[in-house]
């Protein structure tokens, strides 16, 4: 079993590096109680640095099984790999999801066994502030949204319009193997079915992530809806508790 989630080796053939994404894409963090930066071994800060070790790799050898994570890390992984002179093979060992599914289109050729799985959505983030700061927040977004597209288009060529893929991505659309290949999002099928052992973990991730999106959207309506009501007498004003829960539920989101 591996200790970490992110391993950047040196495979057995010379000139080849093995990089494994087996889990959550975050950036760094700090901590400032101790006022320190804490390194996340899945930022692209960690995977700049560990490349920066093997400059002269011919072949890179990418797999992945991961739910996806921050957009701004995986979008600064996906760059690097592709600015990278070496040949890049990607081997889908699981799942492919969100940022991960961005970061497999850097391969020169993408390689899905049978039985794996890629999602493709928009992404989306959590936001506070007055309407000005909010409608910037969408706007962001679908520029954000936009370089994304760019990322499977490029490595799609003919086979996928952006009209479709839009589609597909405001549906959060799950593909197989087959559909991967179908819309040029992967080359080829692998010669073995991968081990799927791990695979309810993945989605239970997965499946968290949505519960905490639509309680976060919850309680969103809730806040508009108390201010669309005529001002309140000064003793029916909410206690700081329940406004602190709110944005304590957007600092864990």
């Amino acid at each position: 079993m591996r200790e970490h989630i992110w391993e950047l080796k040196q495979a057995a053939s010379p000139g080849t590096l093995e990089l494994y994404i087996y889990g959550d894409v975050e950036g760094d963090s700090y901590d400032w109680w101790r006022d320190e930066v804490i390194r996340s071994e899945t930022s692209a800060n960690a995977f700049r640095d560990a490349l920066a070790a093997y400059p002269d790799v011919k072949q890179i050898d990418l797999y992945i099984n991961s739910y996806g994570g921050s957009v701004f890390e995986g979008t600064a992984i996906y760059n690097q790999l592709r600015r990278h002179p070496a040949h890049k093979t990607v081997y889908v060992d699981g799942f492919a999801c969100s940022i991960a599914s961005v970061i497999a289109m850097a391969g020169d050729e993408v390689v899905m066994p049978r039985n794996t799985l890629m999602m493709i959505h928009n992404m989306w983030m959590g936001a506070v502030g007055n309407a000005a700061e909010l409608r910037k927040a969408a706007d962001d977004l679908d520029v954000i949204n936009a370089a994304g597209r760019q990322a499977y288009l490029e490595k799609a060529g003919d086979k996928l319009d952006e009209t479709a893929l839009s589609a597909m991505m405001d549906a959060e659309t799950w593909l197989t193997a087959e559909q991967c290949i179908q819309y040029g999002l992967a080359d080829r099928y692998s010669d073995t079915d991968a081990d799927m052992s791990g695979a309810a973990a993945v989605l239970q991730r997965a499946n968290l992530t949505l519960e905490q999106r639509l309680t976060v959207q919850k309680s969103l309506a809730a806040q508009l809806r108390q201010l669309a009501q005529p001002p309140a007498p000064p003793a029916a004003t909410p206690e700081p508790e329940a406004t602190n829960s709110v944005m304590a539920l957007f600092r864990n989101f």
